[in-house]
């Protein structure tokens, strides 16, 4: 079905009409209007605000979306595809549609949909206590422990069941799942008590890393702590939560973990909160964790190219200059000089002989 534009004959505002072949979803319910763009932006365009597609003064429809604290990112991309997003009466395929949450009115399966207050918290979850949303089983997961009424709450990557420390809760859809993707590598801090005293030369391995059968893990830091007993603690870094990938390494080398805390993620610490405590983010703290992710975003290619090219270009360059220049001390030598001193160190023997 041709895409129907509104009644006053305007698209909205910061919205563009992309070109090439359109991206076929479900089908909208009958006598709505669909009103659609041609390109499917990759997951790469999805992670920014703005994008050729949906112009410099909007915000993707994805986001928005994701922010109000709908699903996630990749979730709300589906609901969007599947036809049950409209914008002012109009149903909208694409996720990189433009819109301001001011002035549009967005709803999902008919609900209007209003940007929540964002709120971010700190929970030092206790061991027992799952990272999923719901348990069919009946356990108590992470979600429950803040009592906040009508926001859907997300956690910002998981915690094993028996894994204890900070974990970061939010109804911000799109930092969630920005700070949880592997891609941008959010440095992880844990102290974990082991059975037995690792050597120098075990902690040297754990640095290195091993290959499994899913993948090649390794810790980015490691260092002792302290001893207790028969038993080791340990504070380690690593940038990807893989799965059990702390427990693996370190059975891997003798040493099983007894206790794993995580107490750092990102800039933000756990400092002295209890088991099963929570507490909201400061405003400095998370403006620390947006301002760290921003570089994750912008700055780390940049870092790793300084890292990598050193300056050759300016060694090279005073290597030449100094070889047309000659040795500093140098001084031309006069033709002639050496052979001057030879005849006249001959006179003078050929004097005292005779």
């Amino acid at each position: 079905m041709p895409p129907r534009q509104p009644k006053d004959g305007r698209r909205p505002s910061g919205s563009r009409r992309p070109a090439g072949r359109q991206r076929q979803s479900a089908a909208p319910a009958r006598g709505m209007a669909v009103r659609r763009t041609a390109q499917t932006p990759s997951p790469e365009a999805s992670d920014g605000d703005t994008s050729p597609e949906s112009g410099e003064s909007g915000l993707r429809l994805q986001k928005f979306l994701a922010t109000a604290g709908v699903d996630s990112r990749r979730n709300c991309e589906q609901y969007i595809r599947d036809g049950r997003v409209t914008v002012d009466g109009d149903v909208i395929v694409d996720p990189a549609f433009a819109i301001d949450p001011a002035t549009h009115d967005i709803r999902l399966d008919g609900e209007k949909l209003r940007m929540p207050k964002l709120r971010y918290f700190l929970l030092n979850k206790p061991k027992g206590v799952l990272c999923t949303n719901r348990d069919p089983q009946g356990r108590p997961v992470a979600v429950d422990l803040i009592p906040v009424e009508e926001q859907r709450l997300f956690t910002v990557g998981r915690l094993d069941e028996n894994t204890e420390g900070l974990l970061i809760i939010t109804n911000d859809g799109d930092l969630s799942d920005r700070l949880a993707h592997p891609r941008y590598e959010v440095v992880r801090r844990y102290q974990v008590q082991v059975a037995g005293i690792p050597s120098t030369e075990t902690l040297s391995q754990l640095r290195q890393g091993m290959y499994f059968s899913d993948g090649y893990f390794r810790f980015r830091r490691v260092r002792m702590l302290k001893r207790r007993g028969r038993s080791t603690v340990l504070e380690l870094e690593l940038r990807e939560g893989k799965n059990r990938e702390i427990r693996r390494l370190l059975a891997r080398v003798g040493h099983k973990v007894t206790q794993l805390t995580r107490v750092a993620f990102g800039p933000v610490e756990l400092g002295h909160l209890p088991p099963g405590r929570f507490r909201e983010l400061r405003p400095v703290e998370i403006r620390d964790l947006k301002s760290y992710l921003y570089q994750l975003e912008t700055g780390r290619l940049e870092e790793q190219l300084a890292v990598r090219k050193p300056p050759r270009i300016i060694a090279s360059a005073d290597a030449n200059r100094k070889k047309k220049s000659g040795p500093r001390n140098s001084s031309p030598r006069k033709r002639g000089t050496g052979e001057q001193k030879g005849s006249i160190n001959k006179g003078r023997d050929r004097r005292r002989s005779s």
